[in-house]
């Protein structure tokens, strides 16, 4: 038996050696080459299942075995002098062997007690790193008499031996030799289960990683990741007794970074025949608009910008190292009950990768990242990625955003702008990737819309937020018969086959079958399904790169200029840059929609009649018959500031030596000047109330 078993070891070893020379023989001869620079052979597992039948057996058996199949690879390498160097037996021993490419994921919460010491495939979100940090794999002791004893140490406790290794010495206190011991560098990682697997209300479970070596330091929090490694258990302790219930933790082999954008979405052939074919229709655009939240009627044209959204432009990086973001920023403005929030949960849901949070209960470290202390780290301080981070690649939905406390609503503006979250807490200071499209919704001050009041004034946020948004959306509630009809015919009708089908499923109904509820359902079913929705958004950021067309520049660049031709010394400034580069993104991701390789006219065309829309409900000053974008951008119309700059030169006129005004006598001033009276008292009530301006007694004011 033991002959046989023996005749198996060698024949493994040249099935080894006989793999490695025909496949890896370059990088074999790299790492001879580079050693320690590049000291892991790295292989994919699918050339490796390719090979032949012998291939599949020693693939199979990794997956079973793989402590064994580490060692067979040195032995192959050893035994057939596959390393071209001298000291190849002492590299051998410190080389990694590593593996990639599984074909089978499993998921966190599927991991069971089968799979110990087995080889596993994960993939997840990484939420928390550690500092990297030597730890000692081989502890070499001496004792009073010279003699050296070894200890090979592993995960977690330090074992140190009881007495002398040597047989006559009795020496029990051992001293521990630095030099003569082994050290590897070392780094805890936490990941969490990918949200897009997760059924609703689940909480995303976490698995712990244990990197050694050259996979230390290359992950960061909010990576996507998939870690191939043996899952391994540690005994639990509680208050110094040994417990029956072990931890698990995943001993690394190597870590693979999704370089796709939505690698997690697999598209298959089949998938990517209907994909095309639906690019090819000519109704896509309206088919698409449809297929967003169809139990919420009308609202197309906020439909049209968040289908937009979805695609976004393309993020373009600069010779010089700057980056131009490609993601679409949209704010939706409006009275209560008019099925914002249910717009961005659905929007959360087609988007293949989408975070849903709450202004009112999020706050500045959820939103960004959190330092945290806890035995994660050993008790040092360890950086938690937070819904911003996670939603990288992806459609960030922040509703109640005029909920939020001023100092959390601040940790948006780098996120929105520069797409970047810098930390520096707790001695830790990191800059976290978070090129996520931001959906925000949002109510008026006052409960609802006053259309003769500037937006920045029913907005609880500040104009400098506002300016980022490449759209905003004024969505009102007006009483109008045909249209208000028409709503409660859609709820009615939604209501009504909901109730329809979970009768049906208590007690079936005669005459309604899956084709009755089918054509039943019509007015609130998708035209596009979500599922190959998700699949078409993921398809067309793999491939579309439009690049823009001669015609459609110029159409863009006549609007913009036509805008900008209405301002005048006297006149507001009608748009900024920032406009113009918001109808870029989104002519860039109306090309997208149809899998396009140009930017045609139309593009151009469609995308200024949605920006001109918004623009006429948010700039448009009803005053002056224009278009005033510092109503948005600083939050004073231009009106407004010329106001405010006479009020100030007709106190100082009209005031005694210490600048104090009466303020009937200012106001009759300026209403000669044909500013209206009523204006002119809010505007000095502001500056009492903003503090550039004080009444020293009743009916004076005084500049301060």
């Amino acid at each position: 038996m033991d002959e046989e078993f023996d005749v198996e070891v060698v024949d493994k070893s040249k099935e080894w050696a006989d793999f490695l020379s025909k496949k890896y023989k370059q990088e074999l001869r790299t790492i001879s080459r580079e050693y320690p620079y590049k000291r892991s052979l790295i292989i994919n597992y699918e050339t490796l299942q390719k090979f032949g039948k012998s291939g599949v057996r020693l693939a199979d058996e990794l997956l079973t075995y793989p402590n064994k199949v580490f060692a067979e690879v040195r032995d192959a390498l050893r035994a057939h002098n596959l390393l071209a160097r001298k000291d190849a037996h002492e590299i051998i021993p410190r080389m990694n062997i590593r593996f990639i490419n599984l074909p089978r994921k499993t998921l966190v919460r599927d991991i069971r007690s089968e799979q110990m010491n087995t080889f596993v495939s994960v993939e997840g979100i990484i939420r928390k790193t550690t500092e990297v940090r030597p730890r000692i794999v081989e502890a070499v002791f001496r004792c009073p008499s010279g003699h050296m004893t070894l200890r090979e140490q592993g995960y977690g406790k330090f074992v140190e031996p009881e007495s002398c290794g040597m047989g006559e010495c009795t020496h029990k206190r051992l001293e521990l030799i630095h030099l003569k011991s082994k050290f590897v560098d070392a780094q805890k990682i936490r990941i969490q289960e990918i949200p897009e697997g997760l059924r609703g209300g689940e909480q995303p479970q976490i698995l712990d990683i244990d990197a050694t070596d050259d996979l230390t330091g290359l992950a960061a929090p909010g990576d996507r990741v998939i870690v191939n490694g043996v899952l391994r258990s540690i005994q639990r302790m509680n208050a110094g007794t040994k417990s029956t219930t072990f931890d698990i933790y995943l001993d690394c082999n190597s870590i693979e970074f999704g370089e796709k954008e939505f690698e997690e979405v697999n598209i298959t052939e089949d998938d990517e025949a209907q994909i095309l074919e639906l690019s090819r229709d000519p109704n896509l655009y309206r088919k698409i608009a449809h297929s967003i939240a169809p139990t919420i009627y009308g609202n197309d044209d906020v439909k049209e910008a968040v289908s937009l959204q979805l695609f976004g432009g393309i993020a373009k990086e600069m010779p010089d190292g700057s980056t131009l973001r490609g993601d679409v920023h949209i704010l939706l403005v409006g009275d209560p009950g008019i099925a914002k929030s249910q717009l961005l949960r659905y929007v959360v849901k087609l988007s293949p990768r989408g975070i849903y949070t709450s202004g009112k209960s999020a706050t500045s470290a959820g939103l960004t990242a959190a330092a945290v202390k806890d035995e994660f780290g050993d008790g040092k301080w360890t950086l938690e990625a937070g819904a911003l981070v996670l939603a990288d690649m992806g459609v960030a939905a922040v509703d109640e955003m005029d909920k939020m406390a001023k100092d959390d609503r601040s940790s948006l503006h780098e996120a929105m702008e520069q797409q970047t979250i810098s930390i520096a807490k707790a001695g830790i200071t990191a800059t976290l990737k978070s090129r996520c499209a931001l959906l925000g919704a949002a109510n008026p001050k006052l409960g609802r819309f006053d259309e003769y009041v500037g937006i920045s004034e029913q907005i609880n946020m500040p104009p400098s937020l506002l300016s980022r948004f490449d759209l905003i959306f004024i969505m009102t509630d007006k009483p109008e018969k045909q249209r208000d009809e028409a709503i409660a015919q859609h709820i009615l009708k939604a209501h009504s086959v909901g109730e329809l089908i979970m009768q049906h499923k208590k007690n079936p109904i005669e005459g309604v079958d899956e084709d009755y509820i089918r054509r039943e359902l019509e007015p609130v079913t998708p035209e596009i399904d979500p599922v190959l929705f998700r699949k078409y958004i993921a398809y067309a950021k793999r491939n579309s790169f439009p690049i823009i067309t001669d015609e459609a520049r110029d159409t863009l660049v006549d609007y913009y200029m036509k805008l900008r031709n209405l301002a005048s010394a006297d006149k507001p400034v009608p748009v900024t840059a920032r406009q113009l580069e918001a109808l870029v993104r989104l002519a860039e991701a109306s090309a997208r929609t149809r899998l396009s390789m140009s930017i045609e006219r139309d593009d151009a065309v469609r995308v200024i009649r949605i920006v001109d829309s918004c623009l006429r409900k948010v700039a448009y000053d009803p005053q002056t018959g224009s278009f005033d974008i510092d109503k948005i951008i600083t939050g004073v119309s231009k009106q407004s500031r010329d106001l405010i700059r006479s009020i100030k030169e007709t106190i100082r006129q009209s005031g005694d030596e210490s600048e104090t005004a009466r303020i009937d006598q200012v106001v009759e001033t300026l209403v000669q000047k044909g500013f209206a009276r009523d204006t002119i008292e809010k505007q000095i009530d502001v500056l009492l109330r903003g503090g550039e301006a004080l009444s020293p007694r009743n009916g004076l004011i005084k500049l301060i």
